[in-house]
């Protein structure tokens, strides 16, 4: 027999007290079938997206973070029109060389991709030191292309403007959706 009588009993009261509750919990709360989908009431948008790549190949996924920006936007029920929304891509990486025109044939998708946003509204600019450092021209780049002083002083300017910053994340995918569901 324990030399704690009254510990025991009240230890098995605070335990089925705790069962009761927690029963009650369970029963209260409605079982869900499935995630909710929720329709945020967005706003115009102003989103700069910085991009700063230590690999050229990886612009290609970059702009899909462009895409899964403005598509959602353009499409029921927000239906944005592309003058709804302010978007600028800021290179200032080894992507740069993805614009040069004579690298073209090499980056044909990618450039296609952003030609495409382009004619939607959406703003490309390099960061001019950067181009000096790769020892282009604006001349040498695609027409769509702006240049701008420094990266650095746009950034600051656009966010001073109100403008989101984005900044695209691009790893090396080590394994595929399938291996890992």
């Amino acid at each position: 027999m324990s030399p704690f009588p009254k510990l025991r009993t009240l230890a098995r009261r605070v335990a089925l007290a705790t069962l009761i509750l927690a029963a009650a919990g369970l029963a209260a709360a409605p079982a869900q079938a499935q995630a909710q989908r929720v329709q945020t009431p967005y706003a115009k948008p102003k989103v700069l997206f910085d991009m700063y790549l230590d690999h050229p190949d990886k612009m290609a996924t970059a702009l899909y973070w462009v895409r899964s920006f403005v598509n959602p936007l353009t499409e029921a029920p927000y239906s944005f029109f592309d003058e709804d929304m302010k978007v600028i891509v800021l290179l200032h990486g080894t992507e740069i060389v993805t614009v040069a025109r004579k690298n073209e044939a090499r980056y044909a998708e990618v450039v296609q991709r952003m030609r495409y946003y382009a004619e939607r509204g959406v703003k490309f600019r390099v960061c001019g030191l950067a181009l000096a450092d790769y020892g282009y021209t604006p001349e040498e780049l695609q027409p769509f292309v702006e240049v701008a002083p420094s990266a650095m002083t746009e950034l600051v300017h656009w966010q001073n403007q109100g403008y989101a910053l984005v900044m695209p994340q691009v790893v090396d995918k080590k394994l595929s959706i399938e291996a890992i569901r």
